[in-house]
């Protein structure tokens, strides 16, 4: 890996400082926000007069250091761009709370509707090194005085009390009794597991309210907003917003049967009653999968211990995550790659292994195990909403689109044309992405963000 001392990384940082267009490739930087990757475009815009055919304005890349303009990835993971990230976080963010407290569209009524922070976890799979704490005092791992021995000799018992980032958090304490098979497959099916316990739920209200399923939906709307995290030992769990509104959604108030005490009864009953089961696979035990025990349903409050700013906070920092904690990589697993070189922990690689493994069976192919082996199995979106439970992602980019062209039109660096009367042709092209490393030295020196890992130049 390049040094930050290395010889091409200053002469990459002498190169562009005194490039005659560096001041033009700052701004471009700074408008990025200081993006670890960005994209590099090359093309033109042009404005034409729809009456006469003239051109009015045109725009191209020809002039712009080294011919094109750079943009910000958007990526939502922290892991490979910060800044992008925080973006993609700020705005889950405010998606999550306006459906708790209202605004971006949502009236603040909603704030009155019966609502819960709901956490479903992951079965177990093996005993795994944990950190636990109980009233601010560190608790044992798993002290057992008579502890025996698993199959593989092994004892199975740990008397430490881990601190909060030692690397053995999360492994088992015998990788060979572990299941790994069935924690890749129960990441692989969790999203399923998601989408029959929001049946259930339904299914539950429609029952204690006496009222059929068409009945339920001409009288209530059940929204969610959810957010997956992975566990330490590699598996993911939901942490999920439920919120009851009235038929039209969170513009209407919800029938006065429709209570938080009944909400949490539909969800402590749905939890424990769907399961999910994997596809027979020659030379592996049948598997059913459920939630597993630990439940957490709570109330959200305006004034209390879990406020709306609170839970939108939580989700939206999970957001912007994925399987980083466990160890593993946050890219794909190609077929060049060296699984026994790469750089991960041996539970990750184990667990990678595992994928690789089942997804070469023909009775796995639906879950593309080979293709998220990077993800431990699990290829549902990381955050997801209902329809009516608030605004959309879609909106708050493009609210946030037409205030920086209504900027660059004030400033002068876009023409204010009428746009009823004016063409506009453009034409984009992809040219590459990321930063050369003196580039990246020099991008975090101007934007104040830290220096990036510096593993590799720009690609075209």
């Amino acid at each position: 890996m390049p040094t930050l001392t290395a010889p091409h990384a200053i002469a990459g940082m002498i190169s562009r400082l005194h490039d005659p267009h560096y001041a033009r490739w700052a701004s471009q930087i700074r408008r990025t926000g200081g993006c670890r990757q960005p994209i590099h475009l090359r093309g033109k815009v042009e404005h034409w007069d729809r009456a006469t055919g003239t051109l009015l304005h045109r725009y191209s890349t020809h002039r712009e250091p080294d011919g094109v303009l750079r943009v910000p990835c958007k990526t939502r993971r922290a892991s490979r761009c910060p800044t992008c990230a925080e973006t993609y976080r700020a705005d889950t963010y405010q998606l999550v709370r306006a459906g708790l407290v209202g605004g971006k569209g949502v009236p603040e009524t909603v704030s009155a509707h019966p609502c819960l922070f709901v956490t479903l976890t992951a079965p177990s799979f093996g005993t795994v090194h944990t950190r636990r704490e109980k009233n601010g005092k560190i608790l044992l791992c798993h002290a057992r005085r008579d502890a025996g021995m698993c199959p593989h000799g092994r004892v199975m018992s740990c008397t430490a009390r881990h601190g909060a980032d030692e690397p053995c958090l999360g492994e088992p304490l015998c990788p060979d009794c572990y299941d790994y098979a069935g924690s890749v497959l129960f990441n692989a099916l969790a999203p399923e597991l998601w989408r029959r316990f929001t049946e259930a739920l339904r299914r539950r209200i429609a029952k204690n309210a006496g009222l059929t399923l068409r009945e339920l939906r001409e009288q209530v709307v059940i929204s969610f907003a959810k957010v997956a995290e992975y566990q330490r030992r590699g598996v993911v769990h939901f942490h999920a917003v439920i919120r009851v509104d009235g038929p039209k959604g969170p513009i209407t108030a919800p029938p006065a049967w429709a209570t938080a005490d009944l909400l949490t009864d539909a969800v402590r009953h749905a939890a424990s009653a769907v399961t999910v089961t994997a596809p027979e696979v020659p030379g592996e035990p049948a598997r059913a999968f459920q939630w597993g025990t630990q439940l957490d349903v709570r109330p959200i409050t305006l004034h209390g211990d879990l406020t709306d700013q609170a839970v939108a906070g939580y989700i939206a920092k999970y957001a912007t995550k994925a399987a980083e904690c466990v160890g593993t990589l946050d890219r794909r697993i190609t077929s060049p790659d060296d699984l026994a070189a790469l750089p991960i922990r041996e539970h990750a690689r184990r667990l990678i292994a595992e994928c690789l493994r089942l997804g070469a069976l023909d009775e796995l192919t639906e879950f593309r195990l080979t293709a998220w082996a990077h993800m431990l199995g699990f290829r549902g979106h990381f955050s997801t909403k209902s329809r009516r439970y608030s605004t959309t992602l879609g909106k708050l980019r493009a609210a946030r689109t037409e205030h920086m062209r209504g900027e660059a039109i004030s400033t002068g660096r876009l023409p204010l044309f009428d746009e009823d009367t004016v063409l506009v042709i453009s034409h984009w092209e992809y040219a590459g992405q990321g930063l050369s490393i003196g580039d990246a030295l020099l991008a975090a020196a101007l934007t104040g963000n830290s220096v990036p890992p510096l593993s590799g130049e720009a690609h075209g």
